[in-house]
């Protein structure tokens, strides 16, 4: 819930069948926060909306939508605008990842992944903030990486902007009761890398990250009012060190993860 909540609410979690955004749900369901789940497959949001509503008792609603479709976008950006059905948290958590360079993806999947990792966050957020702000109370998780710290392509450019936007957002609607937090995970285990094809070798094992920790931390970071939670100590360490160090240099470490 957020800092500025008493009570458990609705909260509304994109890319929520597996990984980091399943961990939100199902620990958002475990503190007794009914749910709007959306992602592309129903036959998954189905199956995983049942097994909540069986576990905890809580309503469960499910919103299939790909996020790169403008129509299909809209359709969620209509749920949380609903006065009649407030959202109290929206968790922007859908992924997108290219594993080969820039220039060797063609420009349409460049900007599909924008359209997931930047304007669906944008546009979803503005949605919320309207309803949110009326009522004096809600938050917002936007997911984001420690590769917004790092240069690593148009990847790590997008989620530098849900990093920005969230620092942002955080400042500007915090007098109206809205909590804003940026969760920076690095390597996590889950689907994510796998549908990359990116193997866990492809980085040494102190660097992966367990979903259900991270998504702990980031409800209890968000709950405090913080503005960044970033998992783990080996990332704390990353992220404060990137910002000291020449573009460069980092630019050296680029290939980490990609195999």
């Amino acid at each position: 819930m957020s800092a500025n909540s008493t009570v458990p609410g609705t909260a509304l979690v994109t890319g929520a069948t597996a990984g980091i955004g399943h961990s939100f749900a199902v620990q958002l369901a475990q503190r007794g926060h009914d749910l709007v789940l959306v992602a592309r497959d129903r036959a998954r949001l189905e199956g995983v909306a049942d097994e909540l509503r069986t576990a905890f008792g809580v309503a469960v609603e499910v919103l299939p939508a790909d996020l790169v479709d403008r129509a299909q976008l809209a359709t969620v950006e209509a749920r949380l605008a609903d006065r009649d059905r407030p959202v109290d948290l929206l968790v922007n958590n859908a992924g997108f990842g290219l594993k080969r360079r820039f220039r060797d993806n063609t420009v349409d999947e460049e900007n599909a992944m924008l359209d997931v990792l930047v304007t669906a966050v944008l546009r979803l957020s503005h949605a919320a903030l309207a309803p949110m702000t009326e009522r004096g109370r809600g938050g917002i998780i936007n997911v984001s990486s420690v590769a917004a710290f790092l240069p690593r392509g148009s990847y790590s450019a997008a989620k530098a902007w849900v990093n920005s936007f969230s620092e942002w957002a955080a400042n500007e609607y915090r007098p109206e009761g809205i909590t804003v937090t940026a969760l920076c995970p690095g390597f996590t285990k889950t689907e994510f890398h796998e549908r990359m094809d990116v193997s866990r070798g492809s980085a040494p094992d102190f660097m992966w990250l367990d979903a259900d920790a991270l998504v702990s931390a980031a409800l209890d970071d968000h709950a405090k009012g913080r503005t960044y939670s970033i998992p783990g100590a080996q990332y704390k360490v990353i992220t404060s060190v990137a910002r000291l160090v020449p573009n460069r240099v980092l630019q050296r470490f680029q290939t980490l993860g990609r195999k």
